[in-house]
């Protein structure tokens, strides 16, 4: 964060980019992501790379900041939505795929996007695949520490 003498450190803000280690676990402490003792990531605050709950947790954080905050489901990745449990052909699958319960698999969306979906089962031709986040419906503790934070622009 480059910063003139004198001058108070900057917040975190909407459109900061921001470098962090960060932790993703759900209420009994079992972590589903983590960047501790890995690359830090970096975002773009209003990207959408992270969801609006775990952004509004950051705002105002400067660098060397670290907080561990408990998010309700609706802060975090909502409750889970049946909707979002779909039915695919095996043969939609590429053919190095074979799918079986308990495979997660990254599918590309129309627009370019990549989403996870996880083979719940496999009946015939039929495969049901949960496109909810693994952290839906459930409360999420998100442990950030925050290493450098650029802008925003």
């Amino acid at each position: 964060m480059s910063e003139k003498p004198g001058e108070l450190p900057r917040g975190i803000a909407p459109g900061s980019r921001v470098t962090l280690h960060f932790s993703l676990a759900d209420a009994d402490g079992q972590e589903a992501i983590s960047t501790f003792g890995e690359e830090p990531a970096v975002i773009t605050l209003g990207d959408g790379s992270l969801t609006e709950g775990l952004e509004l947790a950051l705002f105002g954080l400067s660098v060397g900041s670290a907080q561990t905050i408990r998010l309700t489901p609706e802060r975090a990745f909502g409750y889970r939505d049946e909707d979002r449990i779909q039915t695919i052909l095996k043969s939609d699958f590429p053919a190095e795929i074979i799918p079986e319960p308990g495979l997660l698999i990254a599918f590309e969306t129309p627009a370019g996007d990549e989403l996870a979906g996880l083979v719940l089962e496999v009946e015939g031709q039929d495969v049901r695949v949960d496109f909810n986040h693994p952290l839906a419906g459930h409360e999420v503790i998100f442990r950030v520490e925050i290493l450098d934070i650029e802008g925003p622009d």
